[in-house]
């Protein structure tokens, strides 16, 4: 259990990590962009006074640094236009449309829209006769614009794809013990209860007693518990079956061997109740989501199995009256290794739901639960 918290504590901690880590990365990139933005429009508005300047020129002046600065813009967007509205002059802009003049004056309108224009007037006192110079980003500034974002997404994808790598060999293992663990328990049991049958035979022909039977009952029982064993890692092809018929088999044996003071209640429709299930391993999982229920209930209680039939689903509920689960480790109690019990191995709900899932195609989970006043577990099956 608390191997098992410090695991989901790191995994928090490296998730964390990795959010900061993206955060400042974006942070440090749109300063950049702005540092970059800034410098742009100082050059636009260098630009600009270089175009007032050649305006104003006349035959003495000397246009050469003018001329030099108007020349070396090659990455920024320009487009001159005059009071009148008309298009003077433009640079650095790739005419993707037939209609030139249409195409440039929709982009000085989207110039506009961003801000990106300045007047120079003819004189500081005439403000009627101006030319305006537009202009947009470079490209190289909307390309660092979005390179983060695609860099994150990158990152993003890699580590996705690095973690469904991770989840998919750590399953594999899990399966390869899963398997080996049964096949290894199911042989292992099989030797000592060959022995334990032979024995009750030799017993009934000596003795005529009801312990006899009651022996021979749990003989039985540990050979079922074999076969399930046996039937880890194979598939079984589930059969169409009465529901109410096994979970009576299943509650029967609970109930025959939980304390008096447990009292078990049973809500069932008429039967037959159908469902395509393998008897032997269902029942296991029935089995160990009410001797959960028992030990959460310290022997006390009030433990109440229904059975319903839905359009495509047969629903069980288990519900009892025990100390409930808190609600973020609803999810939790189903991962391998989580237990709240002293000497629990945290292997029965891991089980239970690989036994619904993966060999019913069905569901099973937390319905409902409150602390100190009981939980509702739920098995969704197809018809």
């Amino acid at each position: 259990m608390r191997k098992f918290r410090e695991f989901k504590r790191i995994r928090t901690v490296l998730i964390v990590v990795a959010i900061i880590i993206a955060i400042t990365s974006l942070f440090v990139s749109q300063q950049l962009v702005k540092d970059l933005s800034r410098e742009e429009h100082s050059k636009m508005e260098l630009f600009a006074e270089a175009y007032r300047t050649l305006d104003d020129a006349d035959e003495n002046t000397d246009l050469s640094l003018v001329l030099s600065v108007i020349s070396g813009n090659q990455t920024i967007p320009i487009i001159v236009v005059g009071e009148d509205g008309d298009i003077k002059s433009w640079q650095n802009i790739e005419i993707r449309k037939a209609d030139t003049l249409a195409f440039l004056s929709n982009y000085v309108e989207h110039m506009r829209a961003l801000g990106n224009s300045i007047k120079i007037y003819y004189s500081d006192v005439d403000k009627n006769h101006f030319n305006e110079v537009c202009f947009d980003e470079s490209l190289l500034l909307n390309r660092l614009t979005v390179y983060p974002y695609i860099q994150l997404g990158v990152v993003v994808l890699f580590v996705l794809i690095a973690i469904f790598a991770l989840l998919s060999f750590k399953k594999t293992e899990q399966n390869r013990v899963w398997v080996g663990l049964s096949k290894e328990t199911a042989h292992q049991l099989g030797t000592p209860i060959s022995s334990l049958m032979a024995w009750t035979e030799l017993l009934k022909d000596k003795y005529d007693d009801e312990l006899i039977g009651e022996m021979e009952k749990d003989v039985d029982r540990l050979q079922m518990v074999a076969e399930r064993f046996s039937k880890i890692g194979s598939l079984p092809e589930p059969v169409q079956a009465d529901m109410v018929g096994v979970l009576d088999g299943v509650i029967d044996y609970v109930e025959h061997r939980s304390p008096a003071t447990v009292r078990f209640v049973r809500k069932f429709p008429n039967p037959p109740v159908n469902a395509k299930v393998n008897a032997s391993l269902f029942g296991w999982v029935v089995e160990n989501i009410c001797k959960n229920a028992v030990d959460a209930m310290n022997g006390k209680g009030t433990l109440t199995i229904t059975l319903t039939e839905e359009k495509n689903h047969v629903v069980i509920d288990v519900a009892d009256t025990g100390k409930g689960i808190a609600k973020n480790s609803w999810r939790s109690i189903f991962d391998p290794g989580y237990t709240t019990k002293e000497r629990g191995w945290g292997l029965g709900l891991s089980l239970a739901k690989r036994i619904v899932t993966e060999y019913h195609k069905g569901k099973i989970y937390v319905a409902h639960s409150e602390l100190a006043k009981g939980t509702t577990f739920r098995i969704e099956l197809p018809k």
